[in-house]
C-alpha cells in the first residue's frame, strides 16, 4: 500500500534506473490534462502546473493535493453555513387575484382566464396552480376548483389544462363559476411551509456536516446524556476513514484550521515577539484539555462546545460576521444586541487565533481537544509517514511541517502527523514515503542525529502524572462549579427559558447541547438567541425564545433539522406547529382593554393569521341598567388565551411589544408574555406531538372549539361559586 498523492521535487531520472512510477492523482492528471502543465523531468524543466502554485506557497507546491482539499473543505463549511442556513431568500407562497374564465371546456377541463386589472402571470409555463374561486374562506378547501397547469401564457390570457382528471362534480363547478377567481401557488387550506421547503432545497449536504463529523461533538454529548446521539455514528465513520489517512480531519478537512492558517499567513507572520519554544510544557495540553472535557461530561456537564473545533468555529463565525451579513442584507435594526456571554464567546474565538503569535497552528498543534482524539485514533493506524536511508539530513521536512509531527532525527511523531505529505514534496532526495505501517524496508536508522529523546523518563513521567491529575480534577471541578452555579433545576424558581419547538426535556437538553449556534443561523428574524448568564455556565450560548424580538414562524422547523446532537429534535412540520414552547400569560394590570384603556386586538389579529386561533375576545366592562340586565353597545372586547390551542410561539408578544412598547410607547413591557415550566410547555424525548394533543383531547373531552380557560384569566372573569 502506498498512498503518495504529493508534488515532488524535480529530480533527473539516472539511466540506470527504471523510470519512476508516478503518484496516481499525477497520473490521471496528464491523462486529461494538457501536456504543457506538466514538467519534463529530463530537462528539469518546470511546468506551468509548478509555476502557478509556487506562487501560491511552497505548501501549495509541495502538497497541492492537501492544500486544494482544506479550500473546498472551507468553502463548502461557509457556503453551509452563511447560505444554506440563510434563511432570509425563503418567500412565501403566493397568489393572483382578480382572475375570470374566458373559456371553459366542458370535457377536457382546459381553461382559458384572464386578468381583470390586465397584470400578467409571473410564472413559467409547466408550473403547477391552484384554481380558487374567491372570496374562499382561509385555512379550507371552499373554493378550490382544482389543481392546473400553466400549458401557454398569450397577450389575451393564461391557458390552463388540468393536472388530474377531473370528476362530474368538478367540472361542473368550473362551468357555473364566473369568477372572479385567485391562482394560488398552494392549495387554500394547506400550512405555509416555505421556511422548511427552502431549508429542504439548498440541504445538498446536511447544514451540520462538519458538526457531526467533529467526533468530540458527538462523543461527550452521549457521554454526558448517558444515550445514544445519531451523529456518533458519522463520527465513527470519520475515525475509520482516520485509520487510513492518520488525523486527516485536522489536514484536509477542519475549516477551523484552514482558518487558522489564513490567519498565521496573513497576521500571525508578522509578530514574531512572542514566539515559543517547540518542546515546552504545552505540546501535550490538548490530551489533558480532552481528559478534562470526558471527566465533565461523565459528571453530566458537557464543556465540550467550549473547545470542540467545529463549535469554536460556528459560534465565532455567528456572533463576527453574521450580524454584518445580516446587517448589510435586511438593515442594522434587524441585528440583535451583543450581550456579556456573546462577547466572552468572541474573546475565546479570537484568542484562537491568537495563539498563532505563539508559533504558527499553535491551537490545533498543542491546545485542540478534537484533535486529541484524532491523535488517540492514530495508535490503530493503517498507514505510516517513513524516511528511507537516502535521508540527507537537510531539515527542510521539519520546517515545512505545519503540526510538528516530526523528530529531530526526521522520523515520525506518529500521533501527531496529518499525512499532509507536505514534508514529502519538499524531499530534495524522495526519501519520504507513505505506506502501510509495517513496511520497514530501506529505512533509516532511528536516533540519526541523536534526539536525546526518550520513551518516558522521570521527568515525562511526573510531567504527565501531573497534567492527567489536573485534567481530572479540573474536569471534575469544572462539573461541580457548573453545576453548583447552573440551571439549578431541582429548585422551583430557577429561571426556565423559553426553549425551541421540539427541545427535549431541560435536564437532557443542557446535557446535549453543544451551544455551536447552527440553530441561531437558521432561525428566521433571529427568534432564537444565545442565553446568557441566566442559567450559569450550564446554560451559556443555549438556544432560547427572545419573544420581544420576534416570534416563531409558524412555516419554520430549521432549528431542529440543523442541530447536530438531537437537542432539539428533527420535526416535521406538521408535528412542529403542534409542539407546545411554552404558554401565552395576559398581564391584566397592563393589557390596554382589560386595564380600561383603550381598544386593542393586536395579538388577536396575530394568532389568528399565524393559524393558531389561540386568543379570542370576550366582553368586558358592560354596564348594568336598573334591571341588571347588560345595556346594548357597553363595554369593549378583551383578549382571552385558550390554553390547548396555544404553542407559546410568541407571535403575540412580538407584535405587542413591537407596536404597544417602542411604537406607542404606551406600555414599559409587553402585555402578554411566553413564559415556559411545568403544564406550559412540551418537552418529549421521543413519540408524537399530534399524538399528545390528540391524547390529551380524549382525556379532557375537549369540544371543537374549547372554552375559554379559567386560570390565567383576570379575577373580575372568572366564573364565581
Amino acid at each position: 500500500m502506498r498512498l503518495d498523492w504529493y508534488l515532488p521535487v524535480i529530480r533527473r531520472d539516472k539511466p540506470e534506473q527504471p523510470p519512476r512510477r508516478r503518484s496516481l492523482p499525477v497520473r490521471i492528471a496528464k491523462r486529461w490534462l494538457p501536456a504543457s502543465l506538466f514538467s519534463d523531468w529530463q530537462t528539469k524543466r518546470r511546468g506551468k502546473l509548478r509555476l502557478w502554485l509556487r506562487k501560491l506557497g511552497i505548501s501549495w507546491l509541495a502538497s497541492p493535493l492537501r492544500r486544494a482539499s482544506q479550500a473546498i473543505a472551507f468553502v463548502t463549511f461557509l457556503v453551509l453555513f452563511f447560505w444554506v442556513c440563510w434563511p432570509y431568500d425563503a418567500m412565501p407562497a403566493r397568489s393572483w387575484n382578480d382572475w375570470v374564465p374566458l373559456d371553459v371546456d366542458a370535457e377536457s377541463g382546459r381553461l382559458t382566464v384572464a386578468s381583470e386589472s390586465g397584470a400578467t402571470l409571473p410564472l413559467p409555463p409547466g408550473s403547477a396552480l391552484y384554481v380558487v374561486e374567491t372570496p374562499a374562506e382561509s385555512g379550507t378547501t371552499a373554493g378550490l376548483l382544482g389543481k392546473f397547469r400553466i400549458d401557454r401564457i398569450t397577450a389575451d390570457g393564461v391557458e390552463l389544462s388540468p393536472i388530474d382528471p377531473l370528476d362530474e362534480a368538478a367540472r361542473e363547478a368550473l362551468l357555473l363559476s364566473s369568477g372572479p377567481w385567485s391562482l394560488r401557488e398552494r392549495p387554500p387550506a394547506a400550512w405555509p411551509d416555505h421556511y422548511t421547503a427552502n431549508l429542504a432545497g439548498k440541504e445538498r449536504i446536511a447544514a451540520e456536516s462538519f458538526l457531526i463529523i467533529d467526533p468530540l461533538v458527538s462523543l461527550s454529548t452521549g457521554i454526558a446524556s448517558r444515550s445514544w446521539v445519531w451523529s456518533l455514528a458519522s463520527a465513527g465513520v470519520i475515525l475509520a476513514v482516520c485509520l487510513l489517512v492518520p488525523r486527516g480531519f485536522c489536514g484536509y478537512l477542519c475549516p477551523l484550521g484552514t482558518l487558522i492558517d489564513l490567519f498565521d499567513w496573513s497576521v500571525g507572520k508578522r509578530v514574531t515577539r512572542f514566539r515559543v519554544a517547540a518542546d515546552g510544557w504545552w505540546v501535550h495540553v490538548k490530551y489533558y484539555l480532552l481528559l478534562a472535557i470526558l471527566v465533565a461530561a461523565a459528571c453530566g456537564v458537557l464543556l465540550s462546545g467550549f473547545f470542540s473545533a467545529i463549535p469554536v468555529i460556528t459560534r465565532g463565525l455567528l456572533f463576527s460576521v453574521a450580524p454584518l451579513q445580516n446587517g448589510l442584507a435586511n438593515g442594522w435594526h434587524q441585528v440583535p444586541p451583543l450581550h456579556a456571554g456573546q462577547l466572552l464567546s468572541l474573546g475565546l474565538f479570537f484568542a484562537v487565533l491568537a495563539l498563532g503569535f505563539l508559533r504558527p497552528r499553535f491551537w490545533c498543534k498543542y491546545v485542540c481537544p478534537s484533535g486529541a482524539v484524532f491523535s488517540l485514533g492514530n495508535l490503530f493506524r493503517f498507514s505510516e509517514r517513513k524516511v528511507e536511508s537516502s535521508c540527507i539530513h537537510c531539515n527542510k521536512c521539519v520546517e515545512i511541517c505545519p503540526f510538528d509531527a516530526i523528530k529531530p532525527d526526521f522520523t515520525t511523531r506518529v500521533t501527531d502527523c496529518t499525512l499532509c505529505q507536505s514534508c514529502a514534496g519538499v524531499c530534495p532526495t524522495h526519501a519520504i514515503k507513505f505506506v502501510d505501517r509495517w513496511d520497514l524496508v530501506q529505512l533509516k536508522l532511528p536516533n540519526d542525529p541523536p534526539t536525546h529523546e526518550t520513551a518516558i523518563g522521570r521527568r515525562s513521567f511526573l510531567a504527565a502524572s501531573v497534567g492527567t491529575l489536573a485534567g481530572t480534577a479540573g474536569g471534575a471541578a469544572a462539573a461541580v462549579a457548573t453545576q453548583a452555579f447552573g440551571a439549578n433545576l431541582d429548585q422551583p424558581q430557577s429561571p426556565r427559558p423559553v426553549r425551541p419547538p421540539g427541545s427535549v426535556p431541560e435536564a437532557e437538553f443542557l446535557q446535549l447541547c453543544i451551544r455551536c449556534g447552527e440553530c441561531y443561523k437558521a432561525c428566521p428574524s433571529d427568534v432564537l438567541q444565545p442565553l446568557g448568564f441566566l442559567q450559569g455556565l450550564e446554560g451559556l450560548w443555549t438556544p432560547h425564545v427572545v419573544a420581544d424580538w420576534a416570534g416563531c414562524s409558524s412555516s419554520c422547523n430549521a432549528c431542529g433539522q440543523v442541530c447536530p446532537t438531537g437537542a432539539i429534535r428533527a420535526l416535521p412540520l406538521e408535528e412542529k406547529r403542534v409542539a407546545r414552547m411554552g404558554l401565552a400569560i395576559l398581564n391584566e394590570a397592563t393589557c390596554l382593554p382589560l386595564a380600561g384603556r383603550e381598544a386593542c386586538q393586536l395579538c388577536v389579529d396575530e394568532c389568528v393569521s399565524a393559524g393558531y386561533s389561540a386568543i379570542e375576545f370576550t366582553r368586558v366592562g358592560t354596564e348594568l341598567d336598573d334591571d341588571g340586565q347588560p345595556v346594548e353597545g357597553s363595554g369593549w372586547l378583551a383578549p382571552v388565551v385558550i390554553n390547548d390551542r396555544c404553542v407559546g410561539c410568541g407571535l403575540c408578544q412580538t407584535r405587542c411589544y413591537g407596536v404597544n412598547v417602542l411604537s406607542k410607547g404606551l406600555l414599559k413591557a409587553s402585555a402578554i408574555i411566553i413564559e415556559a415550566g411545568a403544564g406550559m410547555e412540551d418537552r418529549l424525548l421521543s413519540g408524537s406531538y399530534r399524538d399528545l394533543r390528540a391524547e390529551e383531547s380524549r382525556t379532557n373531552q375537549v369540544d371543537p372549539k374549547p372554552a375559554p380557560a379559567t386560570e390565567y384569566l383576570p379575577d373580575f372573569l372568572r366564573p364565581r361559586d
